[in-house]
């Protein structure tokens, strides 16, 4: 059975909560790497890479161009059918690519048939439910394009709310098959303009 991510949220009371979530596997994938732009933002070409935009990613083993291997993975912020830019990286004063190298991330699960649920209680005991979400009331959006799940809860309903520190669960269904996603504490902000 898989382990739940710990994910602790913060909703601003009156304000609409969206989060999208992305499921990785375990598999890696490394896509060769042809070019590196010694631009701001930084863009990696790998010919039909796979990558999700949005999907974390790091380059490793770039020759010439050193700076740009990384050991934590970067968001990509945009993404082509070859192409990968990294907005939060600025390339302008790297040295210049001369080949080799990887694209190296993790493998999105494949989201099709999966549907989602999740409940917020006040405390792990509690029966009361403060607020439920799921793919069929329509609070939880799964894309298997982009291979994310977004959470969703309008401003009146989180204008409403009065706990200070509730807890959560989000499970994903396939079939009979129910894996516990992420879990964690959900702190609530208090509205001060209403």
């Amino acid at each position: 059975m898989a382990s739940p991510t710990k994910i602790n949220f913060k909703i601003y009371q009156g304000s609409t909560f969206q989060e999208t979530l992305r499921w990785e596997s375990a598999l890696k994938v490394y896509a060769p790497i042809t070019n590196i732009s010694k631009a701001a933002p930084m863009v990696v070409t790998a010919a039909s890479h796979g990558v999700p935009q949005g999907w974390r990613v790091k380059v490793t083993g770039a020759l010439g161009m050193k700076e740009a291997n990384m050991t934590d993975p970067v968001i990509a912020t945009s993404v082509t059918d070859n192409t990968i830019t990294f907005n939060s990286v600025n390339a302008l004063n790297y040295t210049t690519y001369t080949g080799g190298g990887v694209l190296e991330y993790n493998q999105p699960v494949d989201l099709a048939g999966f549907t989602a649920r999740m409940q917020i209680r006040a405390r792990l005991e509690d029966t009361a439910v403060i607020k439920e979400l799921t793919t069929e009331n329509g609070l939880i959006a799964i894309n298997n394009t982009t291979k994310t799940i977004t959470l969703n809860i309008s401003a009146t309903d989180t204008a409403s709310f009065s706990f200070q520190t509730a807890v959560y669960s989000l499970e994903l269904v396939n079939g009979a098959v129910v894996t516990p996603f992420a879990n964690g504490t959900m702190t609530l902000v208090r509205e001060v303009t209403r």
